[in-house]
């Protein structure tokens, strides 16, 4: 979360309000996004990034896995891009 210049808080805000929520890559996950401001242009919703988290719920408790800082917009159902994913696989 440091690296990315996330807080805890921030975090719980993209998990309680996403914007878009996806399958996450990893087996049991899900992952939620939240654009950190949004700017509406010719009436569409744009943005310059987006904060991503991943988690996974067991029982009674919610996992983290991982949360990140990505630089543009990605695609509905996009898969993230090879170095989003091996960052990830390498945490795991």
């Amino acid at each position: 979360m440091r690296q990315y210049g996330l807080s805890e808080q921030r975090v719980r805000r993209v998990i309680h309000a996403p914007k878009r929520v996806e399958l996450g890559i990893a087996p049991k996950t899900v992952a939620v996004m939240q654009p950190p401001s949004i700017k509406k242009v010719l009436g569409k919703e744009t943005w310059s990034q987006e904060l991503w988290v991943m988690f996974q719920d067991m029982k009674g408790k919610r996992k983290i896995i991982s949360a990140w800082r990505y630089p543009g917009m990605t695609k509905v159902g996009q898969p993230l891009p090879g170095e989003i994913l091996r960052e990830v696989h390498e945490a795991l």
